[in-house]
C-alpha cells in the first residue's frame, strides 16, 4: 500500500509541476499532463513512476466520470433553445464538416471501420475546456462572435453524448447488426429516461442535494455521479454517458452553482490522473509511424475550421475578424479526443490510434491557442485582401 501511495503522489506531483512550468509560458495543462505520463511511463528511459497503466485504471475512470459529470452540469438546454434554429444549423454545419471529414479520413487511412468512427470523434470535436479558457484569457467574452463560439460548444456537447452512445456498441464486443442496433437502442433508451428525470424529476432530485453543508453535498453528488455511471456501465453503456446525464440532472436543481464550484478541484485532480494514465500507454517510438496521418489531420482540421468560422460569421452577419476568431478559437482539441482514444485502447482497436491521438491533440492543444491569439490579425489581413484587389484593378466597381 505504501508503494502505491508513493507512486500516486509522485504521479500527481510530476504532472502538476510540469503543467505549472507550462502555464508560465501560456500552455494548456491537458497535453502537459499527458506528456508527464509519457516521460515517466514504462516506454521512456529514466524514472518510471508507474510500470502498468492498469494500476491507475479506477482513479483514471473516476477522472473521466468527473469530467463528463462537470460537462453535464455546464450543458444548458435553455441556451440551445434560446439560440434558435440558426444556432443549431451552425453547430450542425460545424460537426458535419469536421466529423464527416474525420470519417472519410479514417476510412482513407485503412485502419478499420471501427477505427474510422473513433478517428472521426478524435478530429471532429473541439476541447470545451481549452476554448472557454481561451475566451477568458484573450479577453473576448464580450466579443459579438463569442455567443456563436459558445453555441457551437453547446451543440458539440450534445452531439458528444449521442456519439458516445452510438460508438460504445460499435467498437465493443457486440456482434452482428441486430445486436449493435439493440445496444444502440438501449443506450438511447437510457439517455431518454435520464433526460425525462432531468426535465420532470428535478424537484425530487433537488431534495437530494438540498443541503447547506458543503461536505455532505460533495459526498452526495459524487456518489450520485459515480452510481449513475456505474449503472450505465452495467447496462453495457459507456460510463461517460451516465456521468454526463447525472450532471445534466443536477444542472436542473437549485444547487447547480454550488456543485459546479465544489466539483472543480476534484475534477481537475482526477482528470490529471486520467490524462497521465493515457500518456502511460504511448510509446514515443510509435509516433513516427503516424507522423504523416497526424500532419494531414492537422491541416484538414485547420482548413475546415477556418471554413466553418467563415460560414458561421456570415450566418450572423459578422466580419472577417469575427470569422477568424470563431474558426481558430474552436480549433484546439483536448479532453474529448483523448477520451475517444481511451475507448479505442480499451476495445483493443488498432494500436496506432493511441500515438495518433496523442500527437494530434498535443500539437493542436499547443498550437491552437497561438493561432487563436493571432486570429484578429489574420481576419484583418483577409479583410484587406479585397481592398488590395480593387486597388490593383481600378476599373473594377
Amino acid at each position: 500500500m505504501g508503494d502505491e501511495l508513493v507512486a500516486l503522489g509522485a504521479v500527481l506531483l510530476a504532472a502538476g509541476l510540469l503543467a505549472r512550468g507550462g502555464r508560465r509560458v501560456g500552455l494548456p495543462t491537458i497535453p502537459l499532463f499527458m506528456i508527464a505520463g509519457v516521460i515517466f511511463g514504462p516506454h521512456t528511459p529514466g524514472v518510471s513512476l508507474i510500470d502498468e497503466p492498469h494500476a491507475l485504471e479506477l482513479l483514471a475512470t473516476l477522472g473521466l466520470v468527473l469530467l463528463l459529470f462537470n460537462l453535464g452540469l455546464e450543458f444548458s438546454i435553455r441556451d440551445l433553445v434560446d439560440g434558435g434554429r440558426r444556432l443549431l444549423l451552425v453547430g450542425a454545419m460545424y460537426l458535419a464538416l469536421n466529423v464527416g471529414a474525420g470519417i472519410a479520413f479514417g476510412f482513407a487511412l485503412g485502419w478499420g471501420t471501427r477505427e474510422a468512427f473513433v478517428i472521426a470523434g478524435i478530429v471532429g470535436i473541439s476541447s470545451s475546456a481549452i476554448v472557454t479558457k481561451l475566451l477568458v484569457e484573450l479577453h473576448r467574452i464580450a466579443n459579438p462572435e463569442t455567443r456563436v463560439i459558445l453555441g457551437v460548444i453547446v451543440v458539440e456537447d450534445l452531439f458528444l453524448a449521442l456519439y458516445l452512445a452510438v460508438l460504445q456498441p460499435v467498437i465493443g464486443d457486440t456482434q452482428g447488426v441486430g445486436a449493435i442496433v439493440a445496444s444502440i437502442g438501449k443506450a438511447f433508451g437510457f439517455l431518454v429516461l435520464l433526460a425525462i428525470v432531468a426535465r420532470k424529476g428535478s424537484a425530487l432530485v433537488g431534495r437530494l442535494v438540498d443541503i447547506d453543508d458543503n461536505e455532505l453535498l460533495t459526498v452526495i453528488f459524487v456518489g450520485f455521479a459515480v452510481l449513475v455511471a456505474g449503472f450505465a456501465h452495467e447496462l453495457g453503456i459507456s460510463d461517460a454517458i451516465g456521468a454526463f446525464m447525472a450532471g445534466l440532472i443536477l444542472a436542473e436543481t437549485c444547487a447547480r452553482d454550488r456543485i459546479e464550484r465544489l466539483v472543480m478541484p476534484l475534477r481537475d485532480t482526477f482528470a490529471a490522473v486520467f490524462f497521465f494514465a493515457f500518456g502511460l500507454t504511448i510509446d514515443p517510438n510509435d509516433v513516427r509511424s503516424v507522423a504523416g496521418p497526424v500532419v494531414v489531420a492537422i491541416v484538414m482540421s485547420l482548413v475546415l475550421n477556418v471554413v466553418a468560422g467563415a460560414v458561421a460569421a456570415r450566418a450572423y452577419r459578422l466580419g472577417p475578424e469575427s470569422a477568424a476568431n470563431i474558426g481558430l478559437t474552436i480549433l484546439a482539441r483536448g479532453e474529448f479526443s483523448l477520451i475517444m482514444a481511451a475507448f479505442a485502447l480499451e476495445a483493443a482497436l488498432d494500436s496506432r490510434i493511441g500515438p495518433f491521438a496523442a500527437s494530434y491533440v498535443l500539437l493542436l492543444a499547443l498550437g491552437g491557442p497561438i493561432l487563436a491569439a493571432y486570429a484578429p490579425r489574420f481576419g484583418r489581413w483577409l479583410e484587406a485582401v479585397p481592398r488590395r484587389g480593387r486597388a490593383d484593378n481600378p476599373g473594377t466597381r
